[in-house]
């Protein structure tokens, strides 16, 4: 298959992505009003699944038709990373001050079991086969999964709490008609089945270009795949920024990399030669370390609530998260696995 022909693929999945997300944003958006749901449970939720698709499907892929874990790894880890990495961007677009200054204190919650449950990924990485394993699935993976499920019942909890606390300021709107509620819902559905159809195509485009290239699995999905993958979280993340939805969009990220992480569990289940993280490169847990690090740097910015901004661009937070990124990404390429 021809250079050519590959970049028009990738153009034209990149097109409807970002036409898709910017319909789930409104659809969300006006779904939040009508059931009176806090945004970024929205995002945490309901964006941050849709979007995460095309890495579930990317990593089932890699696992049972390819056969190859690095792949599905570093394509659910890099995501996380890439995601943290965007959150620089929404950061850029707050005109008026760093956006840590405006975000909701939810997402302090949504980050801390992020960091949790990418701890004991890092953890299991490092063990290697000597993490134990129930047939051939790591015990890590149902913790992953019973973590996922908490984070989304504590988020909503504690919007619903802070919308109790504050009605003049969390007030749902009006209810909407019947026929109306139905039209977000049903525009939402099919913009979800966009984004996932075009974000299922993505992957299998990116990883010819990078096979003919000549680049490791590793650092393929760590890197490249990664990137390529998230693009329906950034699609959705700017739709909600273009709605003045700051809340939807931090959401959508920091939910997005939940699910990532799940999905390892998902993928272990797939991977029928033995626990998942056992059978992947030691260079995976540098990525789950360095996701950590760029989520403890999120929790510094949410709790500091930074104002001013380097170079009149980006908060020192900002700052922070793309030298990270740019050091693993380095470290991964090296390790060529």
């Amino acid at each position: 298959m021809t250079g050519a022909w590959l970049v028009l693929q990738f153009t034209v999945c990149a097109a409807l992505i970002a036409r898709a997300g910017y319909v789930l944003s409104r659809s969300a958006d006006a779904l939040a009003d009508t059931y009176g749901w806090g945004r970024g449970w929205v995002g945490v939720a309901l964006l941050a699944t849709v979007t995460s698709l095309p890495e579930l499907a990317s990593g089932i892929s890699a696992v049972s038709l390819v056969g190859a874990p690095n792949l599905a790894v570093g394509n659910a880890l890099g995501a996380c990373v890439v995601n943290l990495l965007f959150l620089v961007a929404v950061d850029a677009l707050q005109r008026d001050q760093p956006m840590y200054g405006e975000a909701s204190a939810t997402h302090l919650l949504s980050a801390g079991f992020g960091v949790v449950m990418l701890g004991f990924v890092a953890l299991s990485l490092l063990t290697g086969a000597r993490a134990p394993a129930v047939l051939h699935v790591g015990v890590y993976s149902p913790l992953l999964l019973a973590l996922y499920l908490l984070a989304l019942k504590g988020v909503h909890g504690h919007e619903r709490q802070a919308m109790a606390d504050a009605p003049a300021a969390f007030a749902p709107a009006p209810p909407a008609l019947a026929q109306q509620t139905r039209r977000h819902w049903r525009t939402f559905g099919l913009a979800a089945l966009v984004v996932l159809a075009a974000g299922t195509w993505l992957p299998q485009v990116a990883d010819e270009l990078a096979q003919a290239m000549g680049l490791s699995r590793s650092f393929v999905g760590t890197v490249l795949m990664a990137v390529v993958t998230t693009l329906p979280e950034m699609a959705v993340t700017l739709g909600a920024l273009r709605l003045g939805a700051l809340d939807m969009a931090i959401g959508n990220l920091l939910g997005s990399n939940l699910f990532n992480v799940a999905i390892l569990a998902v993928d272990d289940a797939f991977h029928v030669r033995g626990p998942l993280l056992a059978d992947a490169a030691p260079v995976h847990a540098g990525t789950a370390v360095t996701a950590l690090v760029m989520t403890g740097l999120v929790i510094i910015g949410l709790v500091m609530r930074p104002k001013g901004r380097a170079l009149r661009v980006l908060s020192w937070v900002s700052l922070g998260l793309v030298a990270t990124y740019v050091v693993n990404a380095a470290l991964v390429y090296l390790g060529g696995v």
